[in-house]
């Protein structure tokens, strides 16, 4: 009969403990963060009551304007009626922009604000999977042949003060959904501009123009490809056309647009 040497029986013992050791860090761990949770529980992003889960609660979440068919099939802006297949709207004939197509998941009022600012400034990184998946749900027909995904960038200035890019978070999780690459580093905001709120339309397009650029290096990574721009709020439009420009110079072969929410002015009539 086999009989275990003493250093065998150490090593034993020594493992032993190590998982009894490992155990108990879990518990306290998982105690910890339940005593946290308790302590600090999740505030609702636009009404500040405790929420179990993601950063919205339920009447918040109702409160949100999603947008759905008809919208006219360039710009993505809600229609009030369905005027038929390929009709534009208003905006899109008079001042039809660089990129092929734009869709949102909601309307920019005040919850969608809430949940755009809180991802934005308030470090609120838990709102971003529950608003990539309603912009990749927005954007499925965007998605369906498109070939990689592309953030927003910001000045190199301004993602060392915030840490992060709201974009880059939200195309991360549309492209898990979509099964898609993200290349975070195609596209660069090569000038620092002003804040775009408070500026007329005239204005914000002056403000970002030459603001973006493809480095030569990434520019294989772009060229013939379908292209899916990603941005938190589409208002003006100036900011994504910008972009779109810098992605077809370097000879990306369609742009299209997908944002969280969408400044919507007033239902118009399409053409």
């Amino acid at each position: 009969m086999d009989h275990a040497t003493p250093a065998q029986g150490l090593a034993s013992g020594q493992g032993l403990l190590g998982t009894c050791l490992n155990a108990a860090r879990s518990m306290l761990a998982g105690a910890a963060r339940l005593t946290l949770d308790v302590a600090l529980p999740t505030l609702c992003v636009a009404c500040r009551e405790p929420v179990a889960g993601e950063g919205v609660c339920a009447a918040c979440w109702a409160q949100l304007s999603f947008i759905a068919p008809p919208c006219c099939p360039r710009l993505g802006i809600p229609f009030v009626y369905d005027p038929g297949p390929g009709l534009l709207s208003m905006e899109a004939i008079a001042a039809p922009p660089a990129y092929e197509r734009a869709r949102a998941a909601v309307r920019y009022d005040d919850t969608a604000k809430a949940l755009v600012h809180g991802l934005k400034y308030q470090d609120r990184s838990d709102l971003a999977p529950v608003m990539g998946r309603w912009m990749a749900r927005a954007g499925r027909e965007l998605l369906d042949d498109a070939e990689v995904m592309v953030p927003v960038p910001l000045h190199w200035r301004r993602a060392w003060s915030r840490r992060f890019n709201q974009s880059g978070l939200l195309a991360r999780v549309v492209a898990t959904q979509a099964g898609l690459p993200v290349a975070s580093d195609a596209l660069r905001r090569v000038k620092a501009t002003r804040q775009q709120v408070g500026l007329t339309r005239s204005e914000r397009s002056d403000n970002v123009q030459g603001a973006f650029q493809v480095p030569p290096h990434r520019r294989s990574a772009i060229a013939g490809r379908h292209v899916v721009l990603v941005d938190d709020v589409l208002t003006s439009g100036a900011t994504v056309d910008a972009c779109a420009r810098a992605l077809l110079r370097a000879k990306a072969r369609q742009v299209d647009v997908l944002v969280f929410a969408r400044v919507v002015d007033s239902f118009k009539t399409p053409i």
